[in-house]
């Protein structure tokens, strides 16, 4: 029986790291922890580092990559990420810094699908603040599969996107409310709330609402820590879509399993 299974190593901006398996493929999706954090975690739910394909990147903010160079080094870990996420890490940086050289990159195009065997995987343009920024659908021919955080807002084409999709994990970043009232400066909340920023909690649930009629389940990632609670992010999602839905919360500290999508 094929299967999608799924692990977020952890989310948040202490660090982004996911672990996807589909038959004989496993990849890490995003490398924001060190190297040995990274290891730990894998071995935590009986992965060991060396059964790694590829490390897919996203996008170039440190709590996404930084750890990906050491990886791709140490465990000889080939690495996938966009022109516009090289061209950035290999500009003279403190993150370039901290990432350090990779040997022959795989450079794909936002929007190319990439293929690991029986598993592509859609590449999707984002307008999140960092250059040439993309999500991902896993889709193994029979299951649908979206990583989707840092997506900026819900720009056009996102919701006909999750309407295809079995699960998702998905940004639900801060709580309106608490980022209103919060210490951050003005300047960074207004980055926060704009089309370049993250998803609040009542943007991420309108998006399951009106497009999740497909979902088995759903994930919620990337939580404040300033500006949300896994219980405000909770009772916000099951206010407005129901308790008909399976909603996981994918920690900042631990890994997270969540439901192996069988055929």
């Amino acid at each position: 029986m094929n299967t999608l299974r799924l692990v977020s190593l952890q989310s948040g901006s202490n660090g982004n790291s996911y672990f996807l398996e589909s038959g004989d493929i496993r990849l890490l999706i995003d490398a924001g922890m060190t190297a040995s954090r990274t290891v730990e975690r894998l071995s935590h739910v009986g992965v060991d580092i060396s059964s790694i394909r590829g490390i897919v990147i996203s996008h170039a903010h440190s709590d996404h990559i930084c750890g990906a160079g050491v990886l791709h080094r140490r465990y000889k870990i080939p690495v996938w990420l966009t022109q516009g996420t090289y061209r950035h890490v290999t500009t003279p940086s403190k993150i370039a810094r901290k990432l350090g050289k990779l040997q022959e990159p795989h450079i794909f195009q936002a929007g190319e699908t990439l293929r690991f065997g029986d598993l592509t995987i859609e590449t999707i343009s984002t307008p999140h603040d960092a250059p040439d920024s993309v999500c991902f659908v896993f889709d193994d021919g029979l299951v649908r599969l979206g990583i989707m955080t840092d997506l900026g807002c819900c720009f056009l084409g996102l919701g006909e996107v999750v309407e295809t999709l079995d699960a998702i994990l998905l940004e639900s970043n801060y709580d309106e409310k608490m980022l209103e009232t919060g210490a951050y400066p003005e300047e960074l909340k207004q980055r926060i709330r704009s089309d370049i920023g993250h998803l609040s909690n009542v943007e991420s649930a309108k998006l399951i609402q009106k497009h999740g009629k497909k979902l088995r389940w759903v994930c919620l990632g990337h939580l404040s820590e300033q500006n949300n609670t896994p219980e405000k992010t909770l009772a916000t999602h099951q206010k407005m879509i129901g308790n008909h839905l399976d909603i996981f919360i994918a920690s900042r500290y631990q890994c997270t399993e969540l439901p192996i999508l069988y055929h």
